[in-house]
């Protein structure tokens, strides 16, 4: 179900993509809100599931996971079981960052971040041992020109 958002619920949206750790009374001011109105309408949307969570963002290569890698793979099976295996080893690998299904040539793309290559190989070892692939193959993201978690709204 769609939630019906209007204008102040898309400015207070964005505020929050913006930075979560605004008090209440700075995000109110911000968006031309009383405090009380405000924070009912976050509610509101808290509780509608349009804000799913609120995280910090952190520099991956800060802590050490500088490689990022687009996972490209081609099923090995398209039976339930597979896709319970798949949809698990998913699950229990930090290191994806995303999954995909796709239509087209490729049936799923993973957003990967790892230390290194030797890391990425260490990595794909585990994958394969968790799950049969008819083929899978990688690139190496050279560098992020726009990598955001902010809607157009």
């Amino acid at each position: 179900m769609v939630l019906e958002v209007d204008e102040t619920d898309l400015r207070i949206l964005r505020q929050l993509q913006t930075d979560t750790t605004l008090s209440l009374d700075a995000l109110s001011d911000r968006v031309a809100l009383s405090r009380n109105a405000c924070w009912r309408r976050i509610r509101r949307l808290d509780e509608a599931g349009v804000i799913r969570e609120r995280v910090a963002h952190l520099d991956a290569a800060k802590l050490g996971l500088g490689l990022s890698v687009l996972v490209m793979i081609r099923a090995g099976s398209h039976d339930p079981g597979w896709l319970n295996r798949f949809q698990s080893a998913v699950a229990a690998m930090p290191e994806i960052q995303g999954a995909h299904r796709m239509s087209g040539d490729l049936d799923y793309v993973l957003r990967v971040k790892v230390r290194d290559v030797s890391d990425y190989d260490r990595f794909y070892k585990a994958l394969i041992s968790k799950v049969l692939v008819a083929d899978i193959s990688a690139s190496f993201v050279m560098e992020s020109i726009k990598d955001t978690t902010a809607l157009p709204i």
